[in-house]
């Protein structure tokens, strides 16, 4: 990398990238004391500054000195004041700036505060060796000397574009990173891979990138020039922001994606945890089991979904529901800004409708499904086979009657959990009669009631401030023309959302035009509720296909509510009827008559709970309980494994081949000798991450992936309680310790070279006990 101001320090040190220079902060510090300093002296003082860096006024001899000797300042053994002349022009230096003469002393303030840039820019010019970041060094400084010239603000202009360079952002894969793989987690364990996460951005916001040349030296075969680019926005928009506060500065993390990510992430891996490892005993014992223990693998599972080609986190529609426990729904603070990113706006969700005559329509939605629902005739046997071993229509009825009650059918209903639907909150608001839902339209043959009038010009309204780029004018024309009809929801007597629509009955389908929710009523389940009042409306008027064609924004919502691009309808069903749009993908619905989507999310659980009753019972069948032994109580310390009830029935056969068993040990002499190498083990240096159990809080996810965890703690208290009759439950429980270690911790770790050291010197006190087979 380059060298900071002030720093006298070449680039070649920093060239391959890594962490921020310690110095920095002390650079930094000098640098805003000496522009503290600068504004607060005298306001001749300030211009005798800014005249060194303004252009000359004198116009009438044709005079463009753009400042003294340009671009190099004063030495500081020159004194300058508004009577010395100018190097270049040989004008007094008065005339530089009698265009500043009224200005406010804020604006002096930050072009002063330019100048100070402008001299640290110059600096890092002359040091910089390497050329691609000398020449950023330059570009900025041409256009800082440029601001000060037009009392301008800065601004990066050209090929880089505008940030963000990519979405989502690496802050935001790494919140979804977290979602996806710890979602499930409690409060506490989920607090651990937060701050994980949280550590790792805070790196990559202070990492240096590698020059390109350095990079283009060990990776060859990557595409140098994308990654020029890159290096080049972060020069401008990180790296050089960071000590020249005129320029606009980002996180590297927020504006940035995947791309750059992929290119650092290796060598930054490697070099963080060099770098933890060389400091591990600077640190206090809980970070240091953070650093040594859970970042390497939260850093392994990451890299997996950085370079897999089919990771969900990076998708930009992703989404994940949380637990109510945890504090998923508080992620890190600068993710704020692309909150955007992770939810489908139903605004975007804009198409258009051809005209087909209909009749004026009120229909309260909520009514019409309580009635029964009749099937068409044309529907598929709805008889099952009878299957061997099938659970009697009896037994089910049994357990629905003992499930009928909310509370009992997977927890309350009322509770939010990871398990609940999207609809449930705007279901649960329709039953207390917060909300409502209308099929309404208007009529050119009579005129329609006043109620269905206010509630189609709400809908016009939510649409063109929903839909900004649709004209107004053609929504309003939709939204009243007699031939659509638009399903309204109506909340405290205001419409805050809808769905308008065309219905082609002898076709087969309808045609959505508009979907929107007004924007301070969103993320609350209303778009899938709406959504599943429509199905049900068409599905009592026996129309079973919707179309739709969606922006790239709207997609992901259509696709949540069951639209796929794969459309089931005949094409000559819609041929014709509905016209194509540029730009916009066509997506179809097929409905099945037999489910009611209002309450399908309802049913499905119910059924859930029902299955979960059904095992709990089968497995009370299955399950026999046989009394304890109580042969060991009258000093019987072995039996044979045949002799043990419900050994036999479970199918068991000894092999006598492999059953021989050498002369045993006495007891006694077994547990002196298992004492003895128990103690030596215990006393071992590499004994110290063994010696009692795993704490939850300090390793979340250990007992997911560790099903038979065991500690040298555990095996003293099994030792005392005369657990080991055998040497080989003793040595299985050894083993057991390492090769869990090993299964969770990767080669390169602290534990997982204990655990291999600590086995040799096992194995060499049982060969010496003789107890090794």
């Amino acid at each position: 990398m380059s060298a900071e101001p002030s720093s006298g320090r070449s680039s070649s040190s920093s060239a391959s990238g890594g962490m921020a220079d310690p110095g920095k902060a002390n650079n930094l510090q000098r640098i805003q004391q000496k522009k503290h300093q600068i504004r607060r002296c005298p306001r001749n003082k300030k211009l005798e500054k800014l005249a060194l860096y303004s252009s000359c006024k004198v116009s009438n001899d044709g005079c463009q000195c753009h400042g003294w000797k340009n671009p190099n300042p004063p030495t500081r053994s020159e004194q300058v004041n508004l009577t010395n002349l100018c190097r270049s022009c040989h004008h007094a230096l008065s005339l530089h700036v009698c265009h500043l003469e009224n200005t406010e002393e804020d604006e002096l303030n930050r072009l002063l505060g330019i100048v100070i840039d402008v001299e640290n820019l110059f600096m890092c010019v002359h040091k910089e060796e390497d050329a691609d970041t000398k020449q950023v060094y330059f570009y900025l400084f041409r256009l800082l000397r440029k601001c000060i010239l037009n009392m301008s603000k800065p601004s990066i202009e050209g090929p880089l574009g505008n940030p963000p360079f990519e979405k989502p952002s690496i802050a935001k894969g790494v919140t979804n990173f977290l979602l996806y793989k710890f979602g499930h987690l409690g409060q506490k364990e989920w607090q651990t891979m937060y701050d994980l996460a949280k550590m790792f951005r805070h790196c990559l916001n202070h990492w240096k990138l590698e020059t390109p040349t350095a990079r283009k030296q060990h990776a060859q075969n990557d595409d140098v020039s994308v990654y020029k680019v890159n290096y080049t926005r972060w020069m401008c928009y990180c790296h050089v922001p960071a000590f020249c506060d005129s320029l606009p500065r980002y996180e590297t993390t927020i504006i940035f994606g995947r791309t750059l990510l992929r290119s650092v992430f290796q060598t930054m891996r490697k070099q963080l945890l060099d770098k933890f490892k060389e400091e591990k005993d600077k640190m206090p014992a809980e970070k240091r089991t953070l650093v040594l223990t859970h970042f390497p693998r939260f850093l392994s599972m990451l890299e997996e979904e950085v370079y897999s080609n089919d990771s969900p986190i990076w998708d930009p529609e992703f989404s994940h529901q949380p637990n109510a426990g945890n504090s998923i729904t508080s992620p890190p603070s600068s993710d704020s800004a692309e909150k955007s990113e992770s939810v489908v706006p139903l605004e975007h969700c804009n198409q258009r409708l051809l005209l087909q005559p209909t009749e004026t329509a009120s229909v309260n939605l909520l009514a019409l499904l309580a009635e029964p629902r009749k099937l068409p005739l044309d529907l598929p046997d709805m008889k099952r086979r009878k299957i061997d071993g099938d659970v009697s229509v009896e037994l089910v009825s049994e357990v629905i009657a003992t499930i009928d009650k909310p509370e009992k059918m997977l927890g309350p209903e009322q509770l939010y959990s990871q398990h609940a639907a999207r609809d449930e909150a705007a279901r649960l608001e329709e039953k207390k009669g917060h909300i409502e839902f209308h099929v309404i339209s208007n009529s050119v043959v009579k005129k329609p009631p006043q109620q269905i009038g206010l509630w189609l010009i709400g809908l016009q309204n939510v649409f063109s401030h929903q839909l900004p780029r649709m004209p107004k004018e053609y929504i309003t024309r939709l939204v009243f023309d007699p031939k659509h009809k638009c399903l309204a929801l109506v909340k405290d007597k205001h419409v805050i959302g809808g769905i308008c629509f065309r219905m082609f009955p002898s076709q087969g389908f309808s045609e959505i035009v508009f979907c929107a929710v007004t924007s301070n009523e969103q993320v609350k389940g209303y778009g899938t509720h709406l959504m599943n009042h429509l199905k049900d409306y068409h599905v009592q008027h026996s129309v079973l296909h919707f179309l739709t064609f969606a922006d790239e924004f709207a997609i992901g919502y259509f696709k949540k509510q069951g639209f796929s691009k794969e459309i089931k309808l005949p094409k000559a069903n819609y041929t014709g009827y509905i016209k194509d749009y540029e730009g916009a993908t066509l997506m179809g619905c097929e409905m099945d008559a037999r489910i009611m989507y209002t309450q399908f999310s309802q049913i499905i659980r119910k059924q859930k709970e029902i299955l979960n009753q059904l095992i709990e019972r089968k497995k009370k069948d299955l399950r026999k309980v046989h009394p304890g032994l109580t042969c060991f109580q009258d000093g019987v310390t072995q039996i044979p494994i045949e002799c043990i009830p419900g050994v036999l029935e479970a199918g068991w056969k000894p092999d006598e081949e492999k059953y021989k068993e050498q002369q045993p040990i006495d007891p006694e002499q077994l547990f002196m000798t298992l004492k003895n190498i128990l103690q030596q083990v215990k006393s071992h240096a590499a004994a110290w991450p063994f010696q009692k159990p795993v704490d939850k809080c300090e390793a979340p996810d250990y007992y997911d992936h560790i099903k038979f965890p065991m500690d040298l703690k555990s095996m003293q208290d099994r030792l005392k309680n005369r657990y080991y009759v055998h040497k080989r439950i003793f040595t299985a429980d050894m083993t057991r310790i390492f090769s869990n270690c090993r299964a969770y911790n990767d080669p390169d770790t602290e534990y997982y070279k204990c655990a291999n050291t600590l086995e040799k010197f096992l194995h060499q006190k049982l060969k010496e006990f003789k107890l090794l087979d």
